[in-house]
């Protein structure tokens, strides 16, 4: 490097990749900016000019201030692999600026740390990098060591998880040709250990989240399933949580919205398709994806299905890959899973597909199908993708509330005394989704209750 490349360089003052220091006196602080490039993209720390002025002043180098940027070099870790370069100053005899490159991060690396305290950019300022984002970083270079579905599951063993779930998984992975016949016949065990679900003989987190007959202890093995009156949180028609592994949570999401989904038909050759108001196919491949990508470490936190008259919402505890936002998601990019080892495991059973396909997939079954393509948001812990309903689609909400109303009348009609339970397993329905209704019929004088819990009864004082 020649003084012209520094004059180059400084020219457009100080941004993302270029920190400028009058003297090597700031050098601690020079170095905090040193990590942050050496965890962004890279860039240049140059010692020896007036950062309002931008002249090009340098400063005196002796071996002294060598050893102290030496001695400055040595705080990173892992170690930095980084050479001082020291140009002279035209007309400032003595004086050298010292300029230092350093390369950026790039993913699958260890995180850096400056005497142990990470840093990263945000444009042209230099902050201490969020604990979250310095804890992802940890588990894609390290994931043998960091990652939660690779840690040694508490207190389960075989017997805790299902064969059936496995069995099928291996059966439809065989029928993909995505896993040998041969694994047909293999024990479970030896199923597992080729997966990376078993090590030494034990069963590791990633297994009980695809696998376990129970959720146990594992708390964060829950969905969350909502349907909403209107479009907010208001009003509950129905309300539910599903619990268990991988299959189960997927079927009873799956089952929630096929529930509270508009369906319709025609005929097309000799055959009835049948079509949900937004297509089954998109919101399959958005509940897979949200169950296998989440942050599974946060035992607090579950994942959810909310359905509201004008759109469907489905979030997950977690956070978009690097590098990825709502505004460029649905570009083409590489798979990036969370949960690598439950994300092989979904694709040789052909669930999910590794090529980043998905969000593809799901914007084409929707433009197919004539609703409007699928929205992302990123809240604090939270990835929501929202799928909106047509305009057409309130119309077909109030007459399936006016089923249901018709129903739970005839019902009681036929038997005054029946109970809310009753009235929930007859009508397909859980005990919320009955009250929101006959409270509604209440308020509307339609349907009155008498008498105690055990033995009153429901009388209609008119039908509409």
């Amino acid at each position: 490097m020649i003084f012209e490349d520094i004059q180059k360089l400084v020219v457009k003052d100080e941004h993302r990749c270029l920190e400028l220091k009058k003297t090597t006196g700031e050098l601690q602080d020079g170095m905090h900016s040193a990590c942050a490039f050496l965890n962004t993209d890279g860039g240049w720390l140059i010692f020896g000019v007036a950062t309002k002025s931008l002249k090009i002043l340098g400063q005196q180098v002796s071996d002294n201030t060598q050893r102290e940027l030496a001695q400055a070099l040595s705080g990173f870790s892992p170690v930095a692999d980084v050479k001082p370069e020291y140009i002279d100053v035209p007309g400032r005899p003595g004086n050298q600026v010292v300029a230092i490159h350093f390369g950026g991060w790039k993913w699958g690396q260890l995180p850096y740390t400056y005497h142990g305290c990470p840093y990263y950019k945000v444009e042209s300022t230099t902050k201490v990098m969020p604990q979250e984002m310095y804890e992802e970083r940890l588990r894609a270079a390290k994931p043998e060591v960091f990652a939660w579905e690779r840690q040694e599951a508490d207190d389960i063993t075989l017997a805790d998880l299902s064969e059936e779930r496995i069995r099928g998984a291996v059966r439809l992975g065989v029928e993909r040709g995505r896993v040998p016949e041969t694994a047909m016949s293999e024990v479970v065990e030896s199923i597992l250990s080729k997966w990376g679900l078993m090590k030494d003989g034990k069963v590791l987190n990633g297994a009980v989240a695809l696998f376990a007959k129970q959720k146990g202890s594992y708390t964060q093995m829950a969905l969350r399933l909502a349907r909403f009156r209107g479009t907010n949180k208001n009003e509950f028609v129905d309300s539910a949580r599903a619990e268990g592994n991988f299959f189960d949570l997927l079927d009873a999401g799956m089952a929630f919205l096929f529930k509270h989904l508009s369906q319709s038909g025609k005929i097309v050759g000799f055959r009835k398709e049948e079509h949900l108001e937004i297509p089954a196919e998109a919101l399959r491949e958005a509940l897979t994806n949200a169950l296998c990508h989440r942050q599974l470490e946060k035992f607090n936190l579950t994942p959810g299905i909310a359905i509201y008259d004008d759109r469907v919402e489905i979030e997950n505890p977690g956070r978009l890959p690097i590098g990825i936002t709502p505004e460029n998601i649905k570009s083409a990019h590489i798979s990036l899973p969370y949960n690598p080892l439950m994300a092989e495991v979904l694709f040789k059973s052909s669930f999910l597909e590794n090529w980043g396909s998905g969000i593809s997939r799901m914007v084409e079954a929707c433009r197919e199908q004539g609703v409007p393509e699928p929205e992302y948001e990123v809240m604090p812990g939270f990835v929501k993708i929202i799928f909106r309903k047509n305009s057409t689609t309130e119309k077909t909400t109030e007459k399936t509330t006016e089923k249901t109303t018709e129903k739970i009348l005839s019902l009681i009609s036929k038997n005054p005394h029946i109970t809310t339970e009753e009235l929930a397993q007859l009508c397909g329905m859980t005990a919320d989704g009955v009250y929101y209704h006959t409270k509604r019929l209440r308020k509307s004088g339609i349907l009155i209750r008498k008498g105690g819990r055990k033995d009153g009864y429901w009388v209609i004082v008119t039908k509409k």
